[in-house]
């Protein structure tokens, strides 16, 4: 009875740590793509029920699919503003198709992703990164204030929500030690709540509203359209979440003490590109490996699969239960604004930290940062400047996340790949002479 309780209470600090993540992704982009209350419940339920099956397959190793390994999946935070930049251009069923497609694109080329991660060094997935991060803090920033066309915007009421809830998460941070530490966003956005409550901020009308037991339909928001411009921004959030999750993969063998092979590789790879598909499927989201699971499997010292597994029966349960996803729908905006801000500045460190890797003795690479992360900023802070270009070039110029990926993709083949076998060269050329 003792052991049932303690794997039954470590699955579910699982679900803690990650549940933050799990529900801020589809309020943004619910929220930014003008959802009913309705629309942001079924989102919020399909996304933790999905977080359940994706894991399963990642956590389940057969012949083709799973890591094998205590690995916990959610929607990549990578995907949150492309999302949003197709949905707004292209409408809500381009970002399922461009899902649909970058899903079976990582699948297929799993087995050879290896040989392409020369392609994809630091250099690049660093500043694709970074500019993921400072592109999503505008968003952060006027959710603070209380959401953009809000007749509130900018209030008293709002920004003292928000930056209550950023300052406790700082504090958490900061004197707080690992369990609480690791749960510090869910922490702020729960008092952040709370205190809204009593302030007469939140209206329970879609928690009354919502059943008690629903199960996801595929397609629910319509047939999928497939469109140039976003099937490529979502293959290159795939990749970028592809590199990132292999550094992931062997952090966690090395906690777990199990050494991979090149196959465990392909197979998680896979087990991602399924996460995408069936995300696309259901009109959930793409989904990579949460860190700060990886982190809590080396803090708890518990490295069984059979947590992972607990904790994924309690994610498909909580998605089937409405009512529960849209208690999540109710929170003011000013409330996420301050856990976005956090969240969003720590994808743009962590794109930082990347690039701390690079070679920047070499003035290649800084240059190679500069241009991308100078044309993606540029092109999402001026986004007419390119109206006069036709159709079939604005597809590389109407997402700073694409202009400036392509950007660090092109100019590190142009000198790291291509100049570095001509270097290469010339050494030879030296020593033999």
């Amino acid at each position: 009875m003792n052991n049932t309780f303690k794997d039954l209470s470590l699955g579910f600090q699982h679900v803690l740590a990650m549940y933050a993540g799990a529900i801020l992704v589809p309020i943004i982009v619910g929220g930014a793509l003008g959802f009913n209350s309705a629309q942001l419940t079924y989102l919020v339920a399909i996304d933790i029920f999905m977080c359940g099956v994706a894991t399963f397959f990642q956590v389940w190793k057969n012949r083709y699919f799973g890591l094998g390994l205590p690995v916990v999946l959610g929607c990549t935070f990578t995907a949150v503003l492309p999302m949003i930049d197709i949905g707004t251009h292209y409408g809500v069923s381009a970002i399922y198709g461009a899902v649909l497609v970058s899903g079976i694109f990582v699948m297929i080329i799993a087995p050879f992703f290896s040989h392409l991660v020369k392609f994809f060094p630091p250099v690049v997935t660093g500043s694709v990164v970074t500019i993921i991060g400072v592109t999503l803090i505008p968003v952060a920033m006027n959710n603070m204030a209380g959401g953009q066309g809000s007749p509130d915007f900018g209030s008293t009421e709002n920004l003292i929500l928000s930056f209550t809830v950023l300052v406790l998460i700082i504090i958490l941070n900061r004197f707080a030690k690992g369990f609480i530490r690791s749960i510090s966003i869910l922490i702020g956005i729960l008092t952040g709540t709370v205190i809204a409550v009593f302030m007469g901020k939140v209206n329970f009308q879609a928690v009354h509203d919502a059943s008690w037991l629903a199960i996801g339909k595929p397609f629910y928001f319509g047939t999928p359209t497939f469109e140039i411009a976003p099937i490529l921004t979502m293959i290159i959030v795939a990749v970028v979440s592809m590199v990132e999750s292999t550094g992931v993969f062997f952090a966690l063998s090395d906690i777990c003490g199990k050494k991979l092979t090149r196959e465990d590789l392909v197979r998680g790879y896979r087990s991602e590109g399924l996460a995408y598909t069936l995300g696309a499927i259901f009109n959930a989201f793409p989904y990579t490996t949460f860190s700060q699971n990886v982190g809590l499997v080396q803090m708890s010292g518990v490295r069984k699969n059979k947590i992972i597994y607990i904790m994924v029966a309690m994610l498909i349960c909580l998605g089937l239960i409405p009512k529960i996803a849209a208690a999540a729908t109710v929170i003011p905006t000013a409330v996420l604004g301050g856990a976005m801000l956090a969240m969003f500045g720590t994808v743009m460190a962590y794109g930082i930290k990347m690039l701390s890797k690079v070679d920047f003795s070499s003035e290649q690479n800084l240059f190679i940062v500069a241009c991308s992360v100078g044309l993606g900023l540029g092109v999402t802070v001026v986004p007419d400047m390119f109206k006069i270009l036709p159709s079939e070039l604005k597809i590389l110029t109407n997402s700073g996340i694409v202009a400036g990926s392509l950007a660090a993709i092109a100019l590190n083949v142009l000198f790291n790949v291509i100049g570095g076998k001509k270097k290469q060269a010339e050494v030879a050329v030296e020593k033999a002479s």
